[in-house]
Parts: C-alpha cells; structure tokens; sequence
C-alpha cells in the first residue's frame, strides 16, 4: 500500500531542506581559527572552503534541478543525500587543506540537490496561496538560518571543535537521507521532461525567456545582498568597532534572525503577494538610506542595530512572496526554477560577502545595503510591467 506523507512531514523534511545551504557555508565558521592551527596554513586558505561550498551551493542546483525534472524529485534527493554524508565524512578525515577544500565543494554540491528539490516538491504539491503558505514556513527557515547557523557552531565549537561540528553536519545528513526514503515521488512520470539527455538542460533557455520568472529571481538575489552584505561585515562592526563581545554578537544575530522569520511568514497575509513583495522594497530602499546615512556617521551601536533590525524585517517579506511568484511562473519546469532561483541566490552571496571588506566596513555596508535595495525595488517594478508568460516551451 503506497505510504501517504502527510503536510506536516512535508513541512518538516522541505524546511529541514532549505536549511542545508546556510548550515553547510556558516555553521562551521567560529572555528576557521582552529582549523587554520590545526592544518598549519593560513586563514585565507582555510577561508577558500567557505568560497568553494557556496560555488558548489550555485553549481549543484543548476545540476540537480533539471535532472529532478527528467528523472522525479525522490531519486535525486536521495543521491544528493548520499553524496553529502560521504562528503562530509570526508571533510572530517581531511589530512591536509586541499583535500579539506575539494570535499567542500562536492559537499556543497549535494547540499544543493536538498535545496532545490525541496522547493520543486512544494511547487508539485502546492499552488496558488497554498503554495505561498508553504514557502512561508520555507522562507522563515532560509531567512534564519543563515544566522542562526554561525551562533550554533560558536555554542559547540569550545565543546566539540571543527570535526565535530562536521559531525553535527553528518548527522543531520543521515536523518534527512532516511525521511527522504519515506517520502512519496511528487512528480508523476507523464509530467517529467521526455527530451534526450543532451536537450535536458535546453530548460534552461525556456525559463529564461520568462521575463517575469527572471524579474522575481533577480529581486530576490539583489535582496539577498542585503542579507549576506550583514552577514560578512556585522562580526566586524559589532565586536570590533562597537567592542561587543562574541556572546552579545550572537543575542543580536539571533534577534534578526527572528525578524526576518517573522517577516517571511507574515508576507502570505497580503492579499496579493506582489504587494507584499513591493512593500518590503520600498521599506528596504527607505531604511538602507537610513543604515547607510547612520553608519557614514558613527552612529551608536542601539541606532544601528535598531535601523538594521527593520531593514532586515522588510527584506524578509519579500522572501516568501517572490519565490512563490517565481515558482508559479515557471511552473512546467520547476525543477530548473527553483535551480535558477538557488544559484542566484549564492551568486550574489558570493559577489556581497567580500565587498563589505573593501575599504572602510561602515562605508562599503551601507553603500551595498544601498545599491542592492535600489536594484531589487528596479526588478518588482520591471516584474509587474510584464504580462504572465503562458508558454515558452516552443522557443529552441
């Protein structure tokens, strides 16, 4: 008799999904001054793991989102699972740096394949405001957990060091891997792509010719600036140039993690979700001036974190609401959607992150807390300019 998974699992084992980007790129860096002694290198070398996991967080959704579309989204997860727990064991017994490096990027490659079928089983079960409701819980995971995951590995890192932060990663892996075996296939076989292997990733092109698909990814990615611009230069700012200590750091990242939580579950309750979306870039533009302006001016740590904490809740309603547009959109190829979406996503990441180092921090922060909310309130306009994209299948 075939096993019925019911909405709360889902909800459970797709949030748990979504997590594993943040985990696997920030949950271990409390500990890049141990590893560095324990390697005996350098810290930008032991740096270039954090870089090469996001690289294989943007590479591996391209990958495993097409291929869920070809072959269903339960064979694939389940090879991207078990390619995490080998990885990560791996990353554990690493004798030297390079090796450490190459296990990371194939890590992060499999910690991809969860993030981006996780949002294409959504869209299979979901859609219209019950996908936007489920993509809530999913939002609320992503934006916390990027920050929630550097706090966790500082509480263990004294207690179980590098390798067992690891362990905690492979753990996880081995749970997710026995809740994906019980999950259901959620894509029937007469709606996966039938093309040849060398066609698959032709899906590619047919998404992208979705203005409106491309206008919410893009809004969301530039969005996502704000967030990991905070997430590089707020260690800095807040224990260095404030004099906080590492503890009061991560009391204030655990209440903008909250926030922005908040802020991803409260966006279904607009009535239309691009007015969520819309309210949360105008409130993003308005409140980056503010940030930028304060912290040009060394403003007091209370002005700054209290600014940043409302700048982050509007980042946050966007969240929820611009994936379930992008999603619906592009819904005949999901798969490719969402893995369009991910790798946007991490790129932009990975573009942020050391470009707050560049110059003064305060400075360079607000700048990009500027320009990113310019650009991300740019493409909700662009977006609600366009009409819906019926097919593009035809386009070769």
């Amino acid at each position: 008799m075939k096993r019925y998974n019911s909405k709360l699992f889902l909800l459970i084992l797709l949030g748990m999904l979504s997590a594993f980007g943040p985990f696997v790129t920030d949950m271990y860096l409390p500990t890049l001054p141990s590893m560095s002694d324990y390697f005996a290198t350098t810290s930008s070398m032991v740096q270039l793991g954090l870089t090469t996991s996001m690289i294989g967080l943007a590479v591996g959704q391209i990958f495993f989102g097409p291929l869920s579309d070809r072959y269903g989204r339960r064979l694939p997860l389940l090879v991207s699972m078990w390619l995490f727990i080998l990885s990560t064991i791996c990353c554990m017994l690493s004798t030297n740096i390079q090796l450490f490096v190459a296990f990371r990027l194939v890590q992060g490659i499999a910690g991809a394949g969860g993030i981006v079928i996780s949002r294409s089983i959504a869209t299979d079960k979901f859609s219209g405001r019950g996908l936007a409701n489920m993509l809530a819980v999913i939002g609320a995971i992503n934006g916390i957990a990027p920050v929630a995951a550097p706090v966790i590995g500082g509480v263990f890192t004294d207690l179980i060091g590098w390798q067992g932060i690891f362990g905690i990663l492979l753990v996880l892996g081995v749970i997710l891997l026995a809740a994906s075996m019980y999950l259901n296939e959620s894509l029937p076989v007469e709606r996966r792509l039938t093309s040849k292997w060398a066609d698959t990733f032709k899906s590619f092109k047919i998404v992208l010719c979705n203005g409106r698909y491309v206008a919410y990814v893009l809004q969301l990615a530039f969005a996502q600036g704000i967030l990991f611009a905070n997430i590089a230069s707020s260690p800095f700012i807040v224990q260095q140039h404030y004099g906080f200590s590492a503890l009061a750091f991560s009391f204030c990242f655990s209440i903008n993690a909250v926030a922005i939580g908040v802020a991803a579950a409260l966006s279904v309750k607009f009535r239309k979700l691009e007015n969520a979306t819309l309210t949360g870039c105008v409130g993003m533009l308005i409140l980056a001036v503010v940030e930028c302006a304060a912290l040009m001016s060394n403003c007091s740590f209370w002005i700054y974190e209290s600014v940043l904490l409302v700048l982050l809740f509007t980042m946050g309603l966007t969240f929820t609401s611009s994936t379930t547009l992008a999603m619906e959109s592009a819904r005949n190829n999901s798969g490719t959607a969402s893995a369009l979406l991910g790798a946007f996503c991490f790129a932009s990441g990975g573009i942020v992150s050391p470009l707050v180092g560049l110059g003064n921090i305060l400075s360079s922060t607000g700048i990009i807390f500027v320009v990113s909310a310019v650009l991300s309130l740019a493409c909700i306009l662009i977006a609600k300019k366009m009409k819906p994209v019926a097919d593009c299948s035809a386009i070769g």
